[in-house]
């Protein structure tokens, strides 16, 4: 008996399965970004009225627009969507349902290759349910990590933001409560600035949604296209004071 056919077959399976399992859009991990909205108003010069931590996505750790057919829908998460907007507001555009749109063609297409995932509810409520379970907001306050103070300057005319935090505090207080090292990103100071400004908190999961570890490298991100550099947002120094603007008065602007 011949057995070369068979033996090619068998090695085509392996190959095959090797293949898929290697993919790019395979992913290990997954990334629930929180974002201050001060902060990234200060950046895209929106005005919100929001003083807690929002959502800024759902990201796997690998692949991105991996499936251009599949549309998002709203009607498929119309039970969703006063949390939605609240937990997971457009900062740009508070009205309308481009945010929740764009993180599901670029992210949400890609996390739904795990069966948990695979439809635009399952995403989104994924989602909300690891935000509202890790609380990071009320987390951070229990620490006393809090945006800073500010007091009205007689003489500038305006509101002035004073004191700022230690990174390691920060960093400090996430690891102590959920036991798994987060990535802390800010805006780096601009010239004749030795404080940098915090922005983004990344929190990761792993495909059973349990805590785990997120890498401190920019690689993650730069992997999906969304690099945090390229956004205003990289890992903070651990070196250098943390500002964590409050609210912004619209006496600001």
């Amino acid at each position: 008996m011949n057995l070369t056919p068979l033996l090619l077959c068998i090695c085509c399976c392996f190959t095959t399965s090797a293949y898929f399992f290697t993919s790019p859009h395979v992913w290990t991990k997954l990334i629930l970004t929180h974002h201050w909205p001060s902060t990234f108003c200060s950046m895209e010069h929106c005005h919100p009225n929001i003083s807690y931590w929002t959502v800024h996505g759902l990201w796997p750790d690998k692949g991105m627009d991996c499936n251009n057919s599949w549309h998002f829908n709203e009607s498929l998460i119309e039970d969703l969507l006063p949390d939605m907007m609240k937990s997971w507001p457009d900062l740009l555009k508070p009205s309308t349902t481009s945010f929740w749109k764009y993180e599901w063609n670029k992210h949400g297409t890609c996390a739904a290759r795990a069966q948990s995932l695979n439809s635009q509810h399952k995403y989104f409520s994924k989602a909300l349910e690891l935000y509202h379970k890790l609380d990071l907001d009320g987390v951070l306050r229990k620490f006393n990590i809090v945006p800073s103070k500010e007091y009205y300057s007689n003489e500038q005319l305006r509101w002035t933001c004073v004191d700022s935090l230690k990174f390691d505090d920060i960093e400090g207080a996430i690891l102590k409560f959920y036991q798994v090292q987060p990535k802390i990103q800010c805006v780096q100071p601009g010239k004749g600035s030795q404080t940098q400004v915090l922005g983004q908190i990344e929190i990761c999961f792993n495909p059973e949604f349990q805590l785990e570890n997120c890498e401190k490298i920019e690689v993650d991100m730069a992997i999906l296209g969304n690099s945090p550099k390229a956004a205003g947002f990289s890992v903070c120094d651990h070196t250098m004071p943390v500002y964590y603007p409050p609210l912004k008065r619209r006496t600001d602007v």
